[in-house]
């Protein structure tokens, strides 16, 4: 029986972002996944016949650029295309639109308030500080501040000194930043109701919080780090589908050796004397293994995967009580022909991007309630992408795929279970809400994939369906992400790591998790750190 030097637990961006590291440092790596498919979340699949669908993650500019380029992802196919544009369209039959272009920006506020317009720059101004603050601590390890060890010393020491260069009011509101809500700091920049609700769409996607909850203002910059071809805080479609970027990293990894095994469902992790040595998969056979990454959140590997007496009481109820809600649904459309928009001007860029009804922010709090009393939003916030208006690769002529991101959907429907007909009234409320924004847009419709938490946990295993592995509060980031302790993707089990989203810095298609948590399995193993960009302190 072959013992491998590592085996990945799921072929998600991060597993396999791991599993490349790994491979391209000597080891010999297996990864294994599931689905008969590989990616996770971040997936391109054809539903129906022609169509091709991002049908979990459906934009791209978290994704880490010095990963790109360590695993030569564009040499194995992969293309971001940047938006062109987006909209929040307003009851009274209006729009406000957003450009890639600052100055287009701010001109398109003007037109709603020269003062928001004047603000927007100082609003811009202080985010991208915040942006340049948190943005080396990406690819970094987060060190254990209750830690004497030279390498956790000298990274208090490295967050010390950034935290030593903020002036005294710079340091006050960059911790008032990180614990405020979105809605109360944007109300320091803005007075239009509908330029604080696009800008509070970032503050509130993938996350049990509402607008006007603490905390939701770091969400936001959660949102902003990313970048697309060097341009900070822009967005942008894979071509192909969000699966074009697993895709290469799997033709990366397997092009360096590395072998994956789809139709391969963990059961649970093999421990002996306290040490990993492989798993065992849902049709009883055991790999062997050396180490073992999971790619699986934090309580899916503890609670599922590991026998609770191989582990301290202690870790056990923190991970139990790791805040992992699910707030999001999607679904996902086929379109025959490309929706009509009256507000807009036709071929207007604003189509190439984001699209939003909710234009005030206490229309978003009351989806959160919504959400609070156990109910999908009977108004949701929706983001929509049309991305085949950049990538017509992935429909034929003429045709068009649309991606509904829908906050809030629950876990649990009033404290039960998610049913068959529960979904269906959770879609007729979106297509609903489009519809009133569309006409005709319901006879547009070809095929319609609907996902409610319960389906995002059963297939993608994101428990609870909560699209970041945990929730992005601070107090569960840095040294505590997920538990204090064990934010360093090493666990109480010798030999099993986390590289997943659960750890830090977080959620997103980011890769960041997967690239440290291989940088720190090569640092236990004493071998030389092949093919990895270090972190860079600037943007």
């Amino acid at each position: 029986m072959t013992t491998w030097d590592a085996i990945v637990i799921g072929a998600g961006h991060n597993g396999l972002v791991n599993a490349c590291y790994l491979q391209r440092a000597g080891l010999n790596v297996l990864v294994v996944e599931k689905n008969d498919w590989i990616g996770g979340a971040a997936v391109s699949r054809e539903l129906t016949p022609n169509y091709l669908y991002s049908n979990c993650s459906y934009v791209c500019s978290l994704f880490r650029p010095e990963i790109m380029r360590d695993l030569e992802l564009p040499r194995f196919g992969l293309q971001v295309v940047p938006y062109e544009g987006g909209a929040v369209f307003t009851q009274d039959g209006d729009y406000l639109a957003a450009y890639h272009d600052h100055h287009a920006h701010r001109r398109d506020f003007a037109r709603f308030s020269k003062k928001d317009a004047e603000s927007y720059d100082r609003y811009a101004r202080d985010v991208t500080r915040q942006c340049r603050f948190i943005q080396p601590l990406l690819l970094r390890t987060a060190p254990d501040p209750a830690s004497f060890r030279p390498r956790d010393l000298g990274e208090l020491i490295y967050l010390g000194r950034k935290f030593g260069e903020l002036s005294a009011e710079e340091l006050a509101l960059t911790i008032r930043f990180w614990t405020m809500s979105i809605s109360d700091f944007l109300d320091e920049y803005f007075e239009t109701d509908v330029i604080k609700a696009y800008l509070a769409i970032s503050g509130i996607i993938g996350t049990a919080l509402g607008p006007m909850s603490p905390g939701t203002a770091y969400v936001l910059l959660h949102h902003y780090m990313g970048e697309v071809d060097g341009s900070v805080g822009a967005w942008g479609f894979a071509r192909g589908g969000m699966g074009a970027i697993t895709k290469a990293l799997a033709d990366s990894f397997r092009a360096s050796g590395g072998t994956i095994r789809t139709e391969a469902e963990v059961d649970r992790v093999l421990i002996r004397n306290g040490r990993a040595t492989g798993v065992v998969l849902a049709d009883g056979e055991e790999l062997k293994a050396k180490r073992v990454v999971s790619n699986a959140d934090v309580k899916r590997t503890f609670l599922n995967f590991v026998a609770e007496d191989e582990l301290p009481d202690s870790f056990v109820k923190s991970v139990r009580n790791f805040k992992m809600r699910g707030s999001s649904g999607k679904v996902n459309i086929a379109l025959d022909s490309m929706p009509e928009f009256p507000a807009l001007p036709k071929n207007s860029p604003c189509l190439q991007g984001d699209l939003h009804f909710t234009d005030t922010i206490e229309r978003m709090e009351r989806a959160y309630d919504d959400w609070k009393d156990g109910r999908w939003s009977a108004d949701p916030m929706l983001d929509i992408v049309i991305p085949t208006t950049l990538d017509p690769t992935m429909v034929p002529p003429g045709k068009h795929f649309m991606s509904c991101f829908s906050q809030y959907c629950p876990p649990k429907v009033e404290g039960r279970e998610w049913t068959d007909a529960d979904r269906d009234a959770f879609a007729e409320t979106v297509i609903s809400q489009i519809a009133d924004y569309s006409p005709g847009f319901r006879d547009r419709i070809v095929h319609m994939e609907v996902r409610t938490p319960r389906e995002i946990e059963n297939e993608v295993g994101l428990t609870e369906g909560n699209i970041f592995q945990g929730e992005l509060t601070f107090d569960q980031l840095l040294f505590n992400r997920p538990v204090p302790g064990y934010a360093q993707y090493r666990s109480p089990v010798h030999g099993l790591y986390l590289c997943g989203s659960s750890t830090h810095p977080g959620g997103g298609v980011m890769g960041a998790p997967g690239r440290n948590a291989a940088k720190e399995i090569l640092r236990d193993l004493s071998r030389p750190v092949k093919d990895m960009s270090p972190a860079h302190d600037v943007i």
